[in-house]
């Protein structure tokens, strides 16, 4: 079940363009990048690779990266900028490769779409190397909690049920999907239960784009950037 991706895929397509939306090409992109050249690696699995705008960044790098995406639309249009790319269906609950298969494994921006974060996090981990880096952006929790802005007295980012994990329903440039809300201590808890080890954590500012937006990112804590070993 692709919870509305394969009715979104291509609002997605228009809306990412080739630089991404401001999260990716204004926020996150850079750092994400720094943290990749930072390691030796050898092989990448980019797990909801989407239209498979990373996964070009990492084979740029020079990292042979398998992309995979349950979306046949996204995985299309990844071989269609990348035909020499490698891209396959494919589940984060379900990973089709062996233990210890990858010295780096990417979630960008996906923990958010995924209806089982615990499996998903468990067959990342099996598939790393020992040793190997665990790469994660997403969302903020208090992101995912927010009832948006309020300009009554003044303006402000109002949040509420904070604990407790849901469904989300999320729209906008032609896009209608489901995210899931889940606290912060509910992923720590995952990755540590793993044995999982945190090596890098930021919040990472915007470097970028429109300042209206751009203030909009630094007054509300909105992404976040996690990197762990698997010892």
């Amino acid at each position: 079940m692709a919870y509305g991706w394969d009715e979104s895929a291509e609002a997605w397509i228009a809306s990412m363009g080739e630089s991404g939306d401001f999260s990716r090409a204004c926020v996150l992109d850079k750092p994400m990048l720094q943290r990749v050249r930072l390691g030796d690696f050898t092989s990448a699995l980019d797990v909801g690779c989407g239209e498979g705008r990373f996964s070009r960044m990492l084979r740029g790098l020079g990292v042979p990266t398998i992309g995979i995406d349950p979306t046949a639309k996204l995985i299309d249009e990844a071989l269609r900028h990348d035909p020499d790319g490698n891209y396959q269906m494919g589940r984060a609950e379900d990973l089709r490769f062996s233990n210890d298969a990858f010295d780096l494994v990417v979630s960008y921006l996906t923990l958010i779409d995924i209806p089982d974060a615990a499996k998903a996090i468990a067959e990342m981990t099996r598939v790393l190397k020992p040793g190997g880096r665990l790469l994660i952006a997403n969302l903020t929790s208090f992101g995912t909690a927010g009832d948006g802005w309020s300009d009554e007295p003044q303006p402000r980012f109002c949040i509420d049920h904070y604990l407790d994990v849901r469904e989300l329903l999320s729209e906008w440039d032609g896009i209608r999907i489901t995210n899931w809300h889940r606290p912060l201590s509910y992923y720590m808890r995952l990755l540590l239960d793993e044995g999982l080890i945190l090596r890098y954590f930021d919040e990472p500012r915007p470097y970028g784009g429109k300042p209206a937006v751009a203030d909009k990112y630094q007054r509300v804590p909105w992404l976040m950037l996690m990197e762990w070993e698997k010892p």
